[in-house]
């Protein structure tokens, strides 16, 4: 099977992900890299048709989210966002041992006071547009995501980590506090008690850890190539794809704006989103497959 990469336009080979590849991709790290190149967008095909793949590369600042990778990684999402043949979106790290080490805070201290808050304020909505996507989303947690790296994880519907993972919000530890969303969605993820322990401690889980708490869905060891998790998200991303793509965006709409408010406003959300399956082809398609005892072939119209 092969990748279509909407970065370079063309095909690369799953033996990308090889031992040698990932060595190669290590001392990358120590060289110079092209902006357009920090981040990119791709899309599997063959039996992985409709997942898109989102990939932090910035190799020599660990994903560190600076201005330029920002706005590529807006500029991803709003390709996929409108995009109806796309049903999971996975986002990962190419960098070995990192998913992301927050805001590039060597950039931040250039910038003006009315500058950090601009940047402050774009970070913070990339992240609530990666929550508001209409697909599922997956975070692979194959390295560290600490602070401003583990908000963008937590603003993804499931996370994966590697055994190996360091994950945490560690702001306080700087006389901060999370600003992307951290103090807001660890909560609604494992409940205010805990999230309060974790935020005011700066701790730092493990992938082991994270899961026992419930900060992330899965955990699994990490192996050789250090991509344990990208491999059990794309698992996890080839369970959803069968499903009803349609159902899937009003499921996870229904489950989002009813965490917002009381349970009575809730159900009526999930009434008003229910509606919304009901004339669509794909429902009737779903039926007649059950009938008839076959899988379903869903065309999310």
């Amino acid at each position: 099977m092969a990748i279509v990469s909407t970065s370079s336009a063309r095909i690369v080979p799953r033996c990308f992900r090889s031992r040698a590849s990932f060595i190669s991709l290590f001392f990358r790290q120590f060289s110079e890299q092209a902006p357009e190149d920090e981040f990119t967008l791709t899309y599997l095909d063959g039996e992985q048709a409709g997942i898109a793949v989102m990939s932090m590369r910035r190799f020599r600042y660990k994903n560190a989210m600076g201005r330029n990778i920002i706005q590529k990684f807006l500029d991803s999402m709003q390709e996929v966002k409108f995009n109806n043949s796309i049903r999971v979106v996975v986002l990962r790290s190419e960098v070995p041992g990192v998913f992301c080490a927050g805001a590039d805070l060597k950039e931040r201290l250039e910038m003006k006071n009315d500058e950090v808050a601009g940047f402050v304020a774009k970070l913070r909505f990339s992240l609530s547009e990666l929550y508001n996507l209409p697909m599922p989303t997956i975070a692979a947690l194959d390295g560290a995501a600490l602070g401003g790296g583990l908000e963008m994880a937590l603003a993804c519907d499931m996370r994966v980590a590697a055994s190996n993972a360091k994950i945490g919000l560690i702001e306080t530890s700087r006389g901060l506090i999370p600003g992307a969303g951290g103090t807001q969605r660890l909560p609604r993820v494992v409940g205010p008690a805990i999230a309060k322990e974790l935020i005011f401690t700066s701790r730092v889980l493990d992938g082991w850890q994270a899961k026992e708490l419930g900060v992330v869905n899965h955990c699994v060891e990490q192996n050789d190539e250090g991509d344990a998790a990208y491999n059990r998200a794309l698992e996890l991303a080839e369970e959803i794809l069968p499903q009803g793509p349609v159902a899937l965006r009003m499921a996870k709409s229904a489950v989002n704006r009813g965490l917002e408010v009381e349970i009575e406003a809730g159900l009526r959300y999930e009434e008003a989103y229910y509606a919304q399956v009901i004339p669509t082809q794909d429902r009737i398609e779903g039926m007649l497959a059950f009938k008839e005892k076959r899988r379903p072939k869903f065309k999310g119209c």
